[in-house]
């Protein structure tokens, strides 16, 4: 029985593997409509650190999901999942091809899966979580995660702050974990047929080069002086997702003077470099996962051609 259902394309890969110039491309080539899949492009002012498309770009290729939030105003992957569904429809809608283009792999996971019936953020219990994780460290709730629900804690990073004291805070609330309400959760049949590409160089090594050039191409452009600018806003603090983001969280601190210039840049190295390895980790747990080496001779022809076919 054939698969009737419209086709969209999911390009996920590590931050630093050229995602956005391949999307881009496959705009201009195949007509692709592009939506944002990014935790840290959804917000306004967050330009620099998130490497974000220039106004040249999206002028050329509008990217859907791109600075729609306040910085001060947490989005969820709940949120991602309904307005990138919206976007998928009316594209679909105008007989164009939906192309969802970034490196936040639960929004991916949670666009075609579903999200369980979370209880609503806790303010209260957000901010003892991080006073707690301030004065005995992420490794300690991690713990506490394994003791009350260590499915959770082996899919979730000690380092992955967010997840992590999200599912505490679930627990805390309402006494259920996040495991539990997962499996209640009534799975139905994602209404695309997707084929989803993996970009990442074989050559790991080459992918860190990548990430500190872009990192030091960010501090040429501005990154301190746009986290600065941050900083003089009354409503921001370091404990909100935004500010949490890679290079955002040590730019802050390295303002804030808890450390100096050359620990500032290799700490956002380091994290950069694991975060890289977390989405990696993601991607090789994705089913029928095709992948592409962006250093390969003709890889823009090459993704085009698999575009096409699938769509056809």
């Amino acid at each position: 029985m054939n698969d009737t259902r419209p086709t969209a394309i999911f390009l996920m890969g590590p931050t630093a593997a050229g995602k956005t110039d391949l999307a881009i491309t496959l705009h201009d080539e195949v007509g692709a409509e592009l939506i944002s899949v990014d935790s840290t492009m959804v917000y306004r002012g967050l330009d620099v650190g998130s490497a974000k498309p220039s106004a040249e770009e999206l002028a050329r290729a509008p990217h859907r999901l791109i600075d729609i939030r306040d910085p001060a105003d947490p989005y969820s992957a709940a949120e991602f999942r309904h307005d990138a569904r919206h976007q998928m429809r009316m594209i679909c809608d105008a007989g164009s091809v939906p192309l969802l283009v970034g490196g936040t792999m639960l929004y991916f996971n949670r666009l075609q899966q579903g999200v369980a019936n979370l209880p609503e953020a806790q303010p209260q219990l957000r901010a003892e979580l991080n006073a707690q994780a301030e004065q005995y460290g992420l490794a300690a709730l991690h713990d506490e995660l394994s003791r009350v629900d260590p499915v959770s804690a082996k899919r979730i990073h000690p380092n992955d702050p967010q997840r992590l004291m999200r599912a505490l805070e679930v627990f805390r609330h309402s006494g259920r974990t996040l495991t539990e309400l997962w499996q209640q959760q009534q799975t139905e049949p994602f209404p695309w047929r997707v084929l989803p590409i993996g970009l990442a160089p074989a050559d790991r090594g080459l992918l860190h080069e990548r990430i500190a050039q872009r990192f030091d191409s960010m501090l040429e452009a501005g990154l301190l002086e746009e986290v600065a600018a941050l900083k003089r806003r009354d409503d921001l603090h370091p404990y909100l997702p935004a500010m949490k983001s890679v290079g955002y969280r040590q730019a802050w601190q390295y303002l804030d003077g808890k450390i100096d210039k050359q620990r500032f840049r290799q700490d956002a190295l380091t994290a950069t470099r694991q975060l890289a390895k977390r989405q990696l980790t993601w991607m090789r747990s994705w089913p029928d996962l095709t992948w592409i080496d962006p250093t390969q001779a003709n890889v823009r022809q090459q993704v085009a051609k698999l575009v096409r076919k699938h769509s056809s």
